[in-house]
């Protein structure tokens, strides 16, 4: 042991992932010999992740680590500009903004870019170093190019603007990163306004797809990856489990995803600490957030306005029109997504997380799906993970992961499993020489339905 090992404690990384089923990558042609070779998820997850994750002495615990992610002392310029979708989806009407990264500007004037009739934007103006396009910027906008794009969520009542997501950015897109990038802000957030009695939930996949299928055409050579933190990354993973194979995601990253909702809750509600810190101040930034909407949240007639005034802690706000919390906790949790996800994709958690606890990690679901790794440290608590200096230790296999996918991988290859029969969801033959026993029902596992159904295919 280094005599300064002391000062300097490193936590534990540890791997998740099946040891029997690995997911094959197929690597770019090589310059020198022109052949193509294979190389698993798990070594690929390996390769990107550092060898040791020495965070702040200072900050030993989830609970400083998570408590230090209030604290803004660092400056990191990242530029974006706007552009106000409309819902296409009627059931989901409403509109919903994207920031897209784009290189240093001098804060502009005019009043299309300012928004400044407000038609778009909270009383209170726009994030720093955010305009709007003008209709010229957003018209010449379109390109053939091939540069890799990110799209990437943002947590619990957050946006574009939150150190963690400009943390992860940077090394992609600033400098030589190579990246372009975009932020999809949930409906309400990052100073936006709504139009309809839509919000957002852990469930809200459908501004996303719209999201995604836009891009896919404005951008077709562009091969797309997403990352999610938080309660972005419980939606980034239901997204990716509902679309299955049809998937124009190649990878994604998802960080410090809660995973079972109900167990978080319940997690959330067994200490003082996470009853009355963590539960009362996301319950109170919803509850902030539903006011500075109330107008047109209010005409939702399935959300009870006099009830979420009574508000106090998360627990409290969390039905979004289900019957019961727990119904919608049991849907919107991404902890069954995950095997229905048919793109690689790494998952990056802290163990001593106070909020995405760690009883609700699914390691047992990793062990199970190929094409997923678990990366988990032993400290870092939630989206934290500072170093010395103020840096990041997530941002490092995040970035690694993404530039390994996007530049020596053959993304028009397919990544196949090595063992497609052992392929949760799949269905699974009986074995049997009685031809009247194969044709009965054969009971198969849905992950997004979330249960074992007979199927007579």
């Amino acid at each position: 042991m280094s005599p300064l090992s002391w000062l300097l404690p490193s936590g534990k990384i540890t791997l998740h992932h099946s040891q029997n089923n690995q997911l094959l990558l197929t690597k770019k042609a090589s310059s020198e010999d022109g052949k193509e070779t294979q190389v698993t998820l798990a070594e690929l997850c390996r390769l990107a992740t550092p060898s040791t994750c020495q965070l702040n002495p200072l900050l030993f615990n989830g609970h400083l680590q998570t408590a230090w992610t209030t604290v803004k002392n660092i400056d990191i310029p990242i530029y974006y500009k706007r552009k106000i979708f409309e819902a296409e989806n009627a059931y989901y009407s409403g509109q919903f903004a994207i920031d897209f990264v784009v290189p240093p500007y001098e804060t502009p004037t005019s009043d299309e870019a300012t928004d400044k009739d407000r038609i778009f934007t909270l009383p209170s103006g726009l994030p720093a170093r955010t305009s709007f396009f003008t209709a010229e910027e957003f018209a010449a906008l379109p390109s053939d190019d091939n540069r890799p794009m990110l799209i990437a969520l943002h947590g619990l009542t957050g946006g574009s603007y939150e150190l963690y997501l400009r943390h992860a950015l940077a090394p992609l897109v600033l400098g030589d990163g190579g990246w372009e990038a975009c932020v999809l802000n949930a409906r309400g957030c990052a100073q936006t306004k709504i139009s309809s009695g839509v919000l957002f939930n852990a469930r809200a996949t459908w501004d996303l797809r719209q999201a995604v299928r836009w891009l896919r055409k404005t951008f077709p050579n562009r091969p797309l990856f997403g990352i999610g933190f938080s309660l972005g990354a419980n939606i980034l993973t239901n997204y990716l489990g509902e679309e299955g194979e049809n998937c124009q995601l190649k990878a994604a990253v998802i960080c410090a995803n809660p995973w079972n909702l109900e167990l978080t809750s319940h997690a959330l509600q067994q200490s003082w600490l996470g009853l009355e810190v963590y539960s009362k101040t996301m319950g109170a930034n919803l509850k902030r957030l539903f006011n500075q909407h109330a107008e047109e949240v209010s005409k939702n007639a399935r959300l009870d306005v006099e009830a979420v005034q009574k508000v106090k802690y998360i627990h409290e706000f969390d039905s979004w029109g289900y019957p019961t919390e727990g119904a919608y906790y049991r849907d919107a949790s991404s902890v069954d997504s995950l095997l229905a996800i048919r793109v690689p994709f790494l998952a990056i958690n802290a163990e001593d997380d106070p909020i995405s606890v760690k009883e609700a990690i699914p390691y047992n679901e990793f062990a199970q799906t190929p094409y997923g790794v678990l990366l988990t440290t032993s400290w870092g608590g939630h989206l934290g993970w500072f170093e010395i200096g103020g840096s990041r230790w997530f941002t490092k296999p995040a970035a690694n992961f993404l530039n390994l996918m996007a530049k020596e991988i053959d993304l028009n290859a397919p990544f196949v499993p090595e063992n497609k029969e052992m392929l949760y969801g799949r269905p699974v033959a009986n074995g049997s020489a009685n031809k009247d026993v194969d044709k009965s029902p054969k009971p198969e596992f849905d992950p997004m339905r979330r249960k074992m159904y007979m199927s007579m295919d």
